[in-house]
């Protein structure tokens, strides 16, 4: 192709009649956006470019100091880009940046969701921990999914999937300073991933993973991955992909699969996928749980289903399924997105179909049966029994010794159920217990409460410590957890026949005043409020000389 070169003189020239017309030099470019170019400076050579457009308020000098490395000036590219006097740019205004020219730093990725066992082994020594919601991933560090899945987002937004029994390891993560442009290379050794990339800058940003038979780069798409011991498959459902055994790959664009063996042969064998199923209208905003989801019957028996939460990409559900319907279940409020593929002979997903679905369920009050409100029993781990009246609801009993339930005494574990004992025995006393329904993650409802009584006898009142002072004796006793007083006697004999003194007190201490050379007598017992039996405890001795 015969290359042209414009002078400076007609470049000024052009210039002038596009003012002329009323036409924006920039008009065939985003204002907010670059574009990689190749810019031809001598027949010979060809420099890879970006191009900047100038933002309101930005400056030349700004703009230079973010984007450039260090080795390279604002007067370099100025010269570059021919400008005499920067300050004659604005809003608006191009500048042509070589890619080698722009900052280069590590910028580490973002675990966004994470369900189940996912382990982080660190690239530095070699450590591993829990994976957990905002948790950054450096380059070296490897993503271990045992029994769980994990999606990860990249410092350009594009996100990766990870699906259980996986190990994926992140061998660059490099961001192109403030250009939005990053060179992301990772390695799959084992398992599945599910990618969605943001569309690259030929020339400068760069999305690949390799696995031990294939590579996989990435244009801006959405694929899947997996590998094993017999070798790598790919879907590509949207964009292309470029695939294959190192420095074999071809180009495989959306809807068709392609897979490379392990047999050392690395043979690339390319198929189109199964279309997507029809999947059948469903209520947008499901109000209770179970609703089926149908789909029009297809020459494929056996489909995979995906269930994905919006907004934080957590992969909810995934399994393979037969038949031409499936029961949407125990979902917590929010919005998901259902991906439906037919399986082809080999086992491998086609196009998905994908519905978008709203969870709103709102918990209902639970209808208490069994016991009766004021009622009592003698069974410290009573039975509590219970109607739900809502879809798709969770309970528990909550039991606590005032009607405010500030301070919760026993639960029961949250389950389907309608029936359920305490956490932990009841000591003898007066409680109040309730059902509280939960639907949805976030909808709650309690029942009113009711008065419960076990029945039982409060433990005997040890005296622990008699303290004399003078003509005083101060006597301490045990405090019972179940009493609301304690009645005290004071008498001349061991046998209480001749009550002397008597009194109802509210703490666990009481002062005595006795006579000198007199012997004493001294004895407690626990009272409730409750109809609970009491008993005297031990009688202790008192003499004061």
């Amino acid at each position: 192709m015969t290359e042209y070169r414009i002078s400076p003189v007609t470049k000024a020239c052009l210039l002038l009649a596009l003012l002329m017309l009323g036409m924006p030099v920039w008009a065939e470019l985003s204002i907010t956006r670059g574009s990689a170019t190749t810019v031809a400076n001598s027949a010979s050579d060809a420099i890879p470019e970006w191009t900047y457009t100038l933002k309101p308020g930005e400056s030349f000098a700004e703009v230079a100091k973010d984007l450039l490395a260090k080795s390279y000036s604002s007067g370099r590219l100025l010269q570059y880009n021919t400008i005499q006097n920067p300050a004659t740019l604005g809003e608006g205004d191009r500048i042509r940046i070589p890619l080698s020219w722009l900052k280069r730093q590590p910028e580490p990725a973002r675990a966004t969701s994470v369900s189940g066992s996912v382990q982080l082994i660190s690239g530095v020594d070699g450590r591993k921990k829990s994976l957990t919601k905002d948790t950054l991933i450096r380059v070296g560090d490897e993503v271990h999914s045992g029994t769980g899945a994990a999606t990860i987002t990249l410092a350009d937004g594009s996100e990766v999937r990870l699906s259980p029994d996986s190990r994926l390891r992140f061998n660059r993560l490099t961001q192109y300073g403030k250009s939005g442009m990053v060179d992301t290379r990772l390695r799959l050794n084992r398992g599945e991933v599910h990618t969605r990339v943001k569309p690259v800058i030929e020339g400068g940003a760069r999305f690949e993973i390799e696995t031990p038979s294939a590579i996989a780069a990435v244009r801006g798409t959405a694929f899947s991955l997996q590998t094993g011991p017999q070798g790598t498959s790919l879907q590509v459902t949207e964009g292309v992909v470029d695939f294959g055994a190192p420095n074999q790959n071809q180009r495989i664009p959306a809807g068709y699969s392609a897979t490379v063996t392990s047999n050392g042969r690395s043979k690339l064998s390319i198929r189109k996928m199964p279309a997507a199923p029809v999947i059948n209208p469903l209520k947008p905003v499901l109000t209770q749980l179970p609703a089926e989801m149908t789909w029009q019957k297809s020459p494929a028996t056996n489909y995979r289903l995906d269930i994905f939460e919006t907004d934080s990409g957590l992969w909810v559900e995934s399994r393979k399924i037969s038949g031409n319907s499936f029961a949407i279940n125990r979902l917590d409020n929010g919005a998901y997105k259902i991906l439906l593929a037919a399986l082809d002979q080999n086992g491998m997903a086609g196009m998905p179909g994908i519905l978008p679905v709203e969870v709103n369920l709102q918990a209902r009050t639970a209808s208490l049966l069994t016991p009766e409100n004021g009622g009592s029993v003698n069974d410290d781990m009573p039975e509590f029994r219970w109607t739900l009246n809502g879809e798709n609801e969770v309970a528990r009993v909550e039991i606590a010794e005032d009607e405010t339930f500030g301070n919760l005494i026993a639960t029961s574990e949250w389950a389907p159920e309608t029936t359920a004992l305490p956490s932990r025995p009841l000591s003898p006393g007066q409680y109040y217990w309730r059902v509280v329904t939960e639907a949805g993650g976030n909808s709650v409802a309690a029942s009113q409460p009711r008065k419960l009584i076990v029945n039982g006898t409060l433990p005997p009142v040890r005296i622990i410590s008699i303290n004399y002072i003078d003509s005083q004796v101060r006597v301490f006793w045990q405090k019972v957890d179940t009493a609301s007083s304690y009645r005290m006697q004071l008498a001349e004999e061991p046998g209480f026949n001749n009550i002397i003194k008597e009194a109802t007190l509210p703490d666990t201490t009481a002062a005595l005043r006795l006579i000198p050379g007199r012997r004493y007598f001294v004895r407690l017992k626990a009272l409730s409020d409750g109809p609970l039996q009491s008993r005297w405890g031990p009688g202790r001795e008192l003499y004061l000389e």
